[in-house]
């Protein structure tokens, strides 16, 4: 079987820009930590294209996108020839839906959400809007306009379509001035955490509940890593709602995370990221098992669904 490997800041996507030291770093931890998981399973062979700004991994087909390159050529080409595609790509400005589609149309099997998830999770307005039809707690969503007049802070701004902490923002009042793609929430008090969930067939497995490790500086959020599996569930209540947010979103398949405030009343859905997130670094260690024997293709029912038995830090 010959899977196509693309996490996107070190196949290339950013070739025509400057490249963060930080997304670099972050960005090979996970390519690295899932390129070790399919050596690991037989008969498997992969390709790949990287920046070449950074090393190639050994033992890979791996092409080098050169400046004036185009990845997305390359990659088209690569997931033709391949039965298999194993993507990861920020949602912003529609990163990860165009790569999905681009494997689907090209042939390969895209091991994880369909495009129609990636397109409704990639907005935070409609995500939050079918989470509230379905009954699942997350706060408003409103572009600043909409804002209620009476409603008072504190306020979370981000994008719309923003990944991670990416130009996030906690506001103690209202916001006068935002950029015309961001929306605002009501901050939520709680402990930031996020769900690691394999969902097959429509149903939804927790495979690890982890703490996340957010800062705050000067009203800016930033990510500083998390400890897989640090959380428990006693009372079933994270993987209830794994289950109810993948039969709220049809096509949540294969590996996904969702990022959630355990408050007093409850858990809080903040968004859902539909892809591998950073948790998979840690992953295996935490499970004790490689998380792709759990996934088909590469699933044969001899590994059942752990929950995860080890801590393990990530720092990116």
């Amino acid at each position: 079987m010959r899977v196509f490997l693309c996490e996107f800041v070190t196949a290339g996507g950013l070739r025509g820009e400057p490249l963060p030291a930080s997304l670099a770093r972050e960005g090979r931890m996970m390519r690295d930590a899932m390129l070790v998981d399919l050596r690991d399973i037989p008969s498997v062979s992969v390709a790949m294209t990287v920046d070449d700004r950074l090393p190639a991994p050994d033992g890979v087909d791996a092409r080098l996108i050169a400046a004036g390159d185009d990845p997305w050529t390359q990659w088209r080409a690569m997931a033709a020839a391949a039965d298999v595609a194993w993507i990861v790509a920020p949602e912003t400005d529609g990163a990860l839906f165009s790569l999905a589609t681009l494997c689907a149309d090209a042939g390969a099997r895209v091991l994880g959400p369909t495009p129609s998830a990636i397109a409704l999770t990639t907005s935070k307005r409609e995500t939050a809007r079918r989470l509230a039809e379905a009954r699942i707690a997350t706060p408003e969503t409103y572009p600043l306009g909409a804002l209620p007049k009476g409603l008072v802070g504190p306020f979370v701004s981000k994008p719309d379509d923003g990944a991670g902490c990416d130009d996030t923002r906690l506001w103690e009042e209202r916001p006068f001035a935002l950029p015309g793609d961001h929306v605002v929430q009501p901050y939520v008090h709680g402990v930031a955490a996020s769900l690691t969930v394999l969902g097959v067939g429509g149903g939804a497995r927790l495979l690890a509940a982890n703490r996340q490790h957010v800062t705050l500086d000067e009203g800016a959020f930033a990510f500083e890593g998390l400890a897989v599996g640090a959380l428990t569930d006693e009372d079933g209540a994270l993987a209830e709602l794994a289950d109810a947010v993948a039969a709220a979103i049809p096509g949540l398949d294969g590996l996904f995370g969702i990022d959630v405030v355990l408050t007093g009343d409850g858990p809080v859905v903040i968004e859902v990221n539909p892809r591998v997130t950073t948790a998979y670094v840690g992953l295996r260690r935490s499970l004790g098992v490689n998380p792709l024997r759990l996934l088909p293709p590469f699933a044969d029912g001899s590994v059942a669904p752990p929950a995860s038995t080890q801590t393990v830090e990530v720092r990116p």
